[in-house]
């Protein structure tokens, strides 16, 4: 399915299955078929065509006819999903127990499945009188005539993480920008009036590239103060919000506060920032009452060199932000013409300066449209070199004459919209719809990936492709394809290099999905307010959303017709705006994610079980204590989120849902599964199951199709573990597999190290807790590259012998490394392996020393240690080496680092001498890494004497 024709392409083969003997049609109905189904064919050729054309290019009655078309397909793939739900019988065979009610049940599913065939009859008679109206228009209207451009063909590019550093390098970040902002933040002489509270405040207009430049620099030097948080705020942000964000950002692991007023918010900040050096970003400010109340929470008289950055379009509000003799304001400015060339080519040939010579005077023209704005090089860039592939040179003056006066004249909203909207008509049809699909999200909302694609999945924007790969797979790389082109933007774990968590949507692009969504009718905001509440046309998705509490109705949409929305989302607050679930007809997506469901007596869980089409089905951190039975009557459901607390079991009917491919649960949580839960053939994600009893670890076995699979335990007997890796070895396509422990209890699993043979699929090991192997399992030990698709492992290893780390470094496609082990001897990773690896963790409870050799792990970018002080003095001792050099040097693609140094046993001199050595070599790195050493315990600052030892 895509925007531009609707339902057209998963209407289509449905027409064709209701021809099947199957479904008993009369000759006459199915006659009514085959008409609908050659003219739709007919259709759906000449509305790609329009799709294919900008609308501000396209006649109104062209506009007009287009939308019939799509609004006539979506109507007719309601008639037709109506007729196959009620006749397809998708349970499960009944047991002797219950024959005589299910008889009873088919009985009566006989009268129903006729007066079904009966009503499918009347309705294709009635839409085949509309098709033949809206079909003669296209004739009158000449649609078939429409000049069509050939579709590009879209390929991932492999660069996907490449290019994201690269746009951060070349906007001026990596040298003259970054360098200029940390000078505004720098303490300038010893006096008190230096250590007071600092602002500064970034500005500029958008596209710019502010909240990249800021967040490089609070990278860089976070790790000087002792407290620090980067939190956005946008358009439509409340006080209350932002305050509490600050909170989690301060405190990444504590619990959100909740119940607190904005007062009570202020004085638990200012209680927490009292006394403290603090770097405090606050990204993205619109309005001047919003931070007038903000600045409330920040000290004035804090003398402890505290900082606070600001980033704004508007300067009336960055000097407000800056209105302090301490304060400062950066006005952010186009980039240079030579910078804006090396953005360009970078992203287009993959090198700064070389361009080839007949594109030389066209890149320069269009570099001037650009005016220096970021946003527009990357977005221009990656429209000419979108499919891995330059485009040819008569390509890029047909885009030079289109983008007219550009930026550089008229540096305004609608140019830079203008702009923008090349990329998106761009974009091949099915990617055109995920696009849309995310203005279903507010504005700086992080939108998780696995969330997005399962929503694109129930929705039928993912189609299976020629490749073996499941559904999921395909969205990953429509995903992928989105942000290789610009549209959106990537947020990477934390701790890892290169792995995609999430993405946001920059505010302009943002604008004019939104506004194309509203044109189209793609997706419709309601927000509460009187403009949002009324309207007389069909809603296909909506999005219930924050409005301010002026303007907010607490009532539901009464006037609303909800009988035909196929995706509903909803953002607190506006879960108050939400129709009761029994009044949706066609309901494909339900995300709740993060409502508090309690309190709102017209929301009956059971009424889910009407939701007969629903395919995703969003309940994490709702407060719901219980799944009802009804839910086993979700026939379609693909994807179930339970990410929920205090759900102790799953209802006996979940077996029922033969079609779920994904099923997510919070740790710790849900213990009991019902009888037959291996019946979930389809599933292919399985999150956080709880793995105690053999009966459920024998199902797992039975589910052929899992992909990933995350499990914990509270102990585990000899049975349960040879069950498990029974069961494991069942699974041939294996990709993902999570092992965790409930709680702190050492678990070993030696039958797992020494028996199990994983399916050669598997991409990612991970025994989290306190899951441990006594030596490096077999399956990696002896031949390591059988195991060609590992690209993370996380793994707990009680002895690790030199050999063993040597097996690992023989992983072909060893990406991630975290290795928690006991052995507090050194290790020395050489040049002759992990040749791949971008990720390095080592972990010890009784740390060693680690060496790298010249030329080991040549793409390791992060880095995070644990060293022995003693440990490596004795080892220098015997090998006459320099004990406090860990050679990070010899790490040529270093750019964080953190360095935990455990300092008991020797003196307090040898201890200082160690921390400024590591400091001083991690500082003369060539690449100038993000770098934290802490030493555990602390180095008594007061004390020289080289006699006293640290304990």
């Amino acid at each position: 399915m895509d925007l531009a024709t609707g339902a057209m392409g998963t209407l289509l083969p449905k027409l064709a299955e209701l021809l099947n003997e199957e479904y008993k049609l009369q000759k006459g109905v199915k006659e009514g078929v085959k008409s609908l189904e050659k003219e739709m064919q007919s259709m759906h050729a000449a509305i790609r065509k329009v799709a294919r054309v900008p609308r501000d290019q396209l006649d109104e009655q062209v506009k007009l006819w287009a939308g019939e078309v799509r609004e006539l397909s979506f109507d007719m793939e309601d008639v037709v999903d109506k007729f196959l739900v009620r006749v397809d019988d998708d349970t499960e065979p009944a047991t002797k127990s219950n024959k005589l009610k299910r008889l009873t049940e088919k009985m009566a599913g006989l009268f129903t499945k006729g007066k079904a065939r009966h009503e499918i009859a009347d309705a294709i008679k009635e839409i085949n009188k509309q098709v033949q109206e809206v079909a003669s228009r296209r004739d009158r209207y000449n649609i078939n005539n429409i000049v069509d451009k050939p579709a590009p063909v879209m390929t991932i590019d492999p660069r996907l993480q490449a290019l994201y550093t690269e746009v951060t390098e070349l906007v001026g970040i990596a040298g003259r920008r970054d360098q200029e902002v940390m000078k505004l933040l720098m303490d300038e002489g010893d006096g008190m009036s230096t250590k007071k509270l600092k602002t500064v405040s970034v500005v500029g207009f958008g596209g710019l590239g502010k909240t990249t430049l800021v967040k490089t620099v609070f990278d860089k030097i976070k790790g000087d103060y002792a407290s620090n948080a980067f939190v956005t705020v946008g358009r439509n942000a409340d006080a209350k919000k932002v305050f509490m964000d600050i909170l989690l950002g301060l405190d990444k692991y504590g619990s959100q506060p909740t119940g607190l007023d904005e007062r009570q918010l202020i004085d638990k900040l200012r209680k927490r920032l009292e006394n403290k050096r603090y770097l405090i970003v606050i990204d993205d400010i619109w309005d001047k009452e919003l931070w007038t109340i903000i600045n409330l929470a920040f000290c004035s008289s804090n003398n402890f060199g505290s900082r606070l950055i600001t980033t704004t379009r508007i300067v009336s509000v960055a000097k407000l932000c800056s209105s302090s003799t301490h304060d400062l304001v950066y006005q952010m400015t186009p980039l240079s013409d030579d910078d804006s060339k090396r953005l360009f080519y970078k992203r287009i040939f993959s090198h700064e300066s070389e361009c080839p010579h007949e594109f030389e005077k066209v890149s320069i023209d269009i570099l001037k449209k650009c005016g220096g704005v970021p946003l527009a090089i990357i977005t221009i860039a990656s429209l000419l070199a979108s499919d891995g592939k330059v485009k040819p040179e008569d390509e890029w003056h047909v885009l030079l004459e289109s983008i007219g006066r550009g930026l550089k004249e008229d540096p305004n909203v609608e140019q830079m919209l203008k702009i923008l909207s090349f990329s998106y008509y761009d974009l091949p049809s099915h990617l055109k719809t995920c696009l849309l699909y995310l203005s279903m999200f507010p504005e700086d909302c992080k939108i998780r990936k696995d969330q997005l694609i399962w929503m694109w999945i129930a929705e039928s924007f993912v189609q299976p492709g020629k490749e073996k790969i499941s559904l999921f797979e395909m969205g990953e790389t429509y995903f992928n394809e989105l942000v290789n082109r610009n549209m959106i933007q990537p947020v990477y774990f934390e701790f890892a290099v290169g792995q995609v968590d999430a993405c946001r949507v920059h505010d302009m692009v943002l604008d004019l999905i939104s506004s194309l969504s509203r044109e189209e009718n793609f997706v419709t905001i309601l927000n509460g307010t009187a403009d949002s509440m009324y309207s007389e046309q069909k809603y296909r998705r909506i999005s219930l959303q924050y409005a301010s509490k002026e303007e907010l109705q607490t009532t539901p949409p009464k006037s609303v017709s909800v009988l035909q929305v196929r995706s509903i989302a909803a953002f607190k607050p506006g879960i108050d705006l939400m129709p009761p679930f029994s009044s949706f007809g066609v309901l494909r997506v339900l995300d709740l994610t993060g409502c508090n469901l309690g309190g709102h007596g017209n929301l009956h869980l059971r009424d889910l079980g009407s939701l007969l089409h629903l395919r995703y089905l969003g309940l994490a951190e709702t407060g719901i204590s219980e799944l009802p039975e009804e839910i086993g009557k979700l026939q379609f459901l693909q994807m179930l989120d339970l990410r929920v607390y205090n759900i102790e079991g799953l209802p006996c009917s979940l077996i029922k849902l033969g079609k779920l491919m994904c099923l997510l649960l919070l740790p710790h949580n849900c213990k009991k599964f019902p009888d037959g839960f291996g019946n979930l053939s389809s599933l292919e994600v399985l999150s956080k199951i709880h793995g105690d009893s053999v009966s459920t670890v024998n199902e797992l076995g039975r589910m052929v199709n899992l992909r990933n699979l995350d499990i914990e335990f509270d102990n585990v007997t000899l049975d349960l573990e040879e069950a498990f890796v029974e069961s494991l070895g069942k699974l041939s396509n294996i990709q993902s597999i999570q092992i965790g422990t409930v709680h702190y209890n050492p678990i070993s699993m030696h039958m797992l190290g020494e028996r199990w043979v994983p399916a050669r699929s598997l991409r990612e090991f991970s025994t989290g807790g306190y899951i441990k192997f006594s030596t490096l399992p077999a399956w990696i030990k002896n031949n390591p590259s059988r195991m060609s698709h590992l690209s993370k492992l996380n793994i707990r290893v009680g002895d690790l012998k030199q050999e063993e780390l040597e097996s690992l470094g023989s992983l072909p496609s060893l990406d991630e490394l975290s290795l928690f082990t006991h052995r507090p001897r050194l290790l020395v990773i050489r040049a002759n392996g992990f040749h791949q690896l971008l990720y390095f963790k080592v972990f010890s409870e009784t740390p060693s020393h680690i060496v790298f050799q010249p030329e080991a792990m040549p793409k390791v970018q992060m880095v995070d240690i644990y060293i022995n002080l003693r440990v490596a003095k004795d080892e220098a001792a015997a090998n006459g080496g320099d004990w406090f050099d860990p050679r990070m040097v010899n790490l040529s693609s270093l750019r964080d680092v953190e360095v935990k140094v455990t300092s008991s046993g020797v003196t307090v001199g040898e201890g200082k001498q160690a921390e400024a050595a590591l400091k001083n070599s991690l500082r003369a790195h060539p690449n100038r890494p993000v770098s934290y050493v802490s030493m555990r315990p602390p180095i008594p600052q007061d004390v020289q004497d080289d006699n006293v030892y640290i304990v």
